[in-house]
């Protein structure tokens, strides 16, 4: 027999990326020498005393029973800390802080733990795709907020029409961001709690890159602004920051009543992670930071080696100031779509069109800063062989 999925399943969005990781394979089956740029997934090992943490966590037999439902306290206070050291931001670990199965999760789950079908949610375009999972998830329907070129890929709130305003409980926002690499300032910040305040909007700022910033520039955490934790949360994942991808572990921080939400969601649907992934995390947190400078100043450079090098070979590109991803201008007369198909065809080089991100993400692609310098290098002087850039 074979069993229909449900309603709910079949209105999920289509995965876009799906199918240029297909494209991606069936060059790398032929034995084409791809360089691939189109992915969102760290290269870099995590750091060999966090892996040892985890070592010696794991046999540790009390980490071997079920951990407590909302996490071990140490994790929580390691959190509280880090944001005390890192951003002047006080957090109780009791009452406004989650732990969650990386950032993903939390994003997904925010929407059904605050909306009912038929709200409505702020989510930015171009944006994270998961973002709109969540949205369909709870039923609710979504206003999105253009982030133009113009506007240094900010929202213009000024856009939002009162209706929209007076029917949105929750906005989604990400600096430094996916997939533009802007990054926000605390005026921004300040601007956008006023906002929710005065509509009762939930803020969520997913602070995924809060660890990648370029020029001697340090990302803003959404909470270092007064009023901050009154109107949302932030979201923080250790895949980034720490090369823990793999590892399915971040923490949402702030607003008491959405950290509550979150804690009743997941004690109905997990028994909180492995101990020994919780103790290497509160490690990761606490320990030595020396890897998080030496892992953003890797990034740097190789952004660097990218831009500097497009911008010899002739095509006008601007530099990322944070994340690890940068944001290119798609050449006439290409869409994102055939211009991402060109460059794998006639370069070999993978890259993710912007259309994916958003209506407003078409003329650009995504280029991941994911490889060696070496490679980044490679990939310039392939596409400078290609015809259009020849002078």
């Amino acid at each position: 027999m074979e069993f229909p999925q449900s309603d709910l399943l079949k209105s999920l969005p289509k995965q876009f990326f799906a199918s240029l990781v297909q494209k991606v394979g069936a060059y790398t089956e032929k034995g084409a020498d791809i360089i691939n740029l189109g992915q969102g997934n760290p290269d870099q090992p995590t750091p060999q005393h966090i892996v040892e943490k985890l070592k010696q966590a794991g046999e540790n037999p009390a980490n071997h029973k079920y951990s407590p439902f909302r996490g071990q306290r140490s994790l929580r206070v390691a959190a509280a800390t880090f944001y005390k050291r890192e951003y002047g931001v006080h957090l109780d670990p009791e009452e406004e802080i989650a732990i969650l199965f990386g950032g993903k999760a939390g994003l997904v789950e925010i929407p059904q733990c605050l909306l009912n079908p038929g709200d409505t949610i702020l989510v930015p375009d171009p944006g994270y795709p998961d973002y709109w999972s969540g949205v369909e998830l709870a039923r609710a329907k979504m206003v999105t907020m253009p982030l133009r070129e113009e506007n240094d890929f900010m929202p213009d709130y000024e856009e939002l029409a009162a209706e929209q305003l007076d029917k949105a409980k929750l906005m989604f926002l990400n600096y430094p961001n996916n997939p533009t690499g802007a990054v926000a300032d605390k005026q921004f910040f300040d601007e956008t709690i006023e906002l929710a305040r005065e509509n009762e909007i939930c803020v969520v700022h997913d602070f995924a890159y809060g660890g990648i910033g370029f020029d001697g520039n340090r990302p803003q955490s959404f909470l270092q602004s007064e009023g901050a934790k009154e109107v949302g949360i932030e979201i923080y994942t250790l895949s980034k920051t720490y090369n823990m991808a793999g590892w399915r572990v971040g923490f949402a921080a702030g607003n008491k009543s959405v950290i509550a939400a979150i804690n009743l969601l997941q004690d109905h649907m997990y028994v909180s992670l492995f101990g020994a992934v919780q103790e290497a995390a509160a490690e990761a947190l606490l320990g030595p930071q020396e890897c998080v400078a030496e892992l953003n100043n890797l990034y740097e450079t190789r952004r660097n080696v990218l831009i500097d090098g497009l911008t010899k070979i002739g095509w006008q590109v601007t530099a990322p100031k944070g994340s690890f991803f940068a944001w290119l201008k798609v050449p006439e007369p290409f869409t994102s779509v055939e211009f991402a198909d060109f460059l794998l065809e006639k370069a070999h080089i993978a890259v993710a069109p912007g259309v994916g991100f958003g209506d407003y993400g078409e003329g650009f692609v995504r280029v991941g800063l994911l490889t060696s310098a070496e490679r980044l290098q490679e990939a310039v002087s392939r596409i400078e062989s290609l015809e259009i850039f020849k002078k």
